[in-house]
């Protein structure tokens, strides 16, 4: 996902931290620091903290509490109680330790590592492994239906969902908002231009140009106040997201899933590809209020891939933060489906059983060096937002329906499959290690440029036809650009876009716009997906294509629901013709 391929629920609920300290009520009926707390010295730097109001406080009181501690409120969620704040670096926590309008609080890691660092180079590594080779309802108005485009032909994985079948039925109607959670999208691409619902999207991050030791980050701002317009994606995998699930049919360049819905830019991922809490957290919300029907997530939230209570591996602050992340995430999660949003995940490029979680030795992954090797607690241990409430994930497979090796699996955390490219499937053929086996979609032309794919013209470089790099013109001289990627990040887009269209055409239409349950959204996915049976042998030997013996995996369950292809592929046709008798 950026995501790092996506990594990325519901059956575990995690206890908050205990208060320590005695209360100290004012006269003003605020809730103050214990004495002893209060003559807790506030030194160092300042840095920020997240501090998330208790259950049943406000957030204006978690407020209060804070700017009583001597910190400095910068950003609130209402909605999921979570304050960014700054304060002197020690001394903080201690003062709003016992504070009733406190639940946890602890050191954000918001400023972050080099894109060099481990998490993004992991991604990259999975995800560009190509390159190693060079008012009430009334009656929904008639479908919208829509042909196919010219790159159509290398984008396998519209077929394999059969979305050319669903577009002669239900091209997505542009009422319909699918929200890319991720690093932005590109509303210029000719492709993304003509779904872009450039009023709704939004922006929740700041470019971090480098860290505090001096360490590359985002890079240098490329806008004045380091904010991105909410247009704009200046790390490529957002709009390679967006362009799977809606990139326009129209004649032109290549079509997505749900062709005709629009597209709606929430960003929260940085340029390097980290996704802090703060931004993560309003995002989920925000879709939310702004009513979008569907989010595709394809990351997990940083510093930590799992996310733990109690791991002995870990310091008390460590604990406390990593018990904030996960109170935050399941509000910003509940509030979501509470208002109506169906989350589509990805599982995660680290090639596991989500059950049966291998050691992690990635995390934190910020700042850099600070990783260390962590035994991994299922029952007590969550890795976000795939382990979130109502998170609907999906797995990766490849052309030849061969589960990608890259994919998580297990039947604690599946929910349907989705073809996400598999650099190495068709060992013996032709096309094994082949850019055709991997994901076309959408690439910006700032990216393309950066990356070396083009040149300043505009003309593809040798670099760039070795990574299968497209493009495709108008009469009027407007390009557009393609990439290759792979990764269950490529999946879930899948997954997003039949979501889109399930609720195209099921959905109840109202004069604001379109509303059908993410439960019902999930009945129908689940239901109208092609079973795709376990493989024989079920424990599939990755070693023959260069993969260590970790990568194995052993197949679980029935054609029905397994391990690895859960309730099996998403399949558009069948959602959009065959979806109504799961609705019940």
């Amino acid at each position: 996902m950026v995501s790092r391929g996506g990594v990325r629920v519901n059956r575990r609920k995690l206890v908050g931290a205990a208060l320590a300290v005695p209360l100290v009520v004012t006269l003003a009926g605020l809730v103050a620091p214990s004495a002893a707390n209060a003559q807790q010295a506030l030194s160092g730097k300042t840095v920020e903290f997240n501090v998330l109001a208790a259950d049943g406080a406000s957030v204006e009181s978690a407020e209060a509490a804070v700017r009583a501690a001597g910190g400095t409120v910068v950003t609130s969620n209402k909605a999921a109680g979570l304050i960014t704040a700054t304060a002197p670096e020690n001394g903080f926590t201690a003062r709003l330790a016992g504070n009733r309008a406190v639940d946890t609080a602890a050191r954000s890691k918001s400023i972050g590592q080099s894109p060099r660092g481990d998490k993004a180079a992991k991604t990259k590594a999975v995800e560009q492994e190509g390159r190693s080779a060079k008012a009430g309802k009334k009656k929904s108005p008639k479908a919208t239906t829509a042909g196919l485009d010219p790159l159509d032909s290398l984008a396998w994985g519209l077929t394999a969902v059969r979305s050319d079948l669903a577009r002669t039925k239900q091209a997505g109607d542009k009422r319909v908002k699918v929200g890319i959670l991720d690093t932005g999208v590109d509303a210029s691409h000719p492709d993304i231009a003509p779904n872009f619902d450039r009023a709704l999207s939004r922006n929740f991050t700041r470019d971090i140009p480098f860290d505090e030791n001096g360490e590359v980050v985002d890079g240098p701002c490329e806008y004045r106040g380091c904010v991105d317009p909410a247009d704009v994606d200046n790390g490529g995998h957002g709009t390679h997201v967006a362009g799977t699930i809606a990139a326009a049919a129209d004649g032109f360049g290549i079509s997505g899933v749900a062709p005709g819905v629009s597209i709606v830019n929430i960003r929260g991922g940085q340029d390097s590809g980290y996704f802090f809490l703060q931004p993560v957290v309003d995002a989920m919300t925000y879709a939310g209020d702004a009513g979008i029907d569907v989010v595709n997530m394809s990351f997990y939230v940083d510093p930590w891939l799992y996310n733990c209570a109690n791991n002995a591996a870990d310091s008390p602050e460590q604990r406390a933060e990593q018990r904030l992340i996960v109170r935050s995430v399941n509000r910003a999660m509940e509030y979501a489906h509470r208002k109506g949003v169906s989350q589509i995940v990805s599982l995660g490029n680290g090639h596991m059983d989500l059950g049966n979680p291998l050691p992690d030795s990635s995390s934190p992954d910020y700042p850099a060096g600070t990783a260390y090797p962590r035994t991994i607690d299922n029952a007590t241990c969550f890795s976000l937002p795939i382990e979130g409430p109502h998170a609907i994930g999906v797995s990766a497979y490849g052309p030849s329906q061969a589960k990608a090796d890259y994919s998580n699996y297990g039947t604690e955390r599946i929910s349907v499959s989705a073809p996400g490219g598999y650099f190495r499937d068709g060992l013996g053929t032709d096309w094994y290690r082949t850019n055709e086996n991997l994901i076309l979609s959408t690439y910006p032309r700032n990216v393309a440029l950066t990356e070396g794919a083009i040149d300043e013209a505009g003309n593809i470089t040798p670099d760039g036809e070795a990574l299968g790099v497209q493009k495709a013109c108008k009469a009027n001289g407007t390009c557009g650009y393609y990439q290759y990627l792979q990764g269950t990040s490529m999946a879930s887009p899948h997954a997003s876009g039949v979501a889109a269209l399930i609720v195209s055409q099921y959905g109840d239409y109202t004069r604001n716009g379109v509303s059908l349950s993410p439960d019902k959204v999930k009945r129908v996915l689940e239901g109208t997906a092609a079973e795709i049976a376990c493989p024989t042998p079920r424990t599939v030997d990755y070693t023959p294509i260069g993969r260590p013996a970790e990568f194995n995996a052993t197949c679980t369950g029935t054609p029905s629901f397994n391990s690895f292809y859960g309730h099996g592929s998403v399949d558009a046709w069948n959602a959009v013709t065959n979806g109504r008798k799961f609705l019940k």
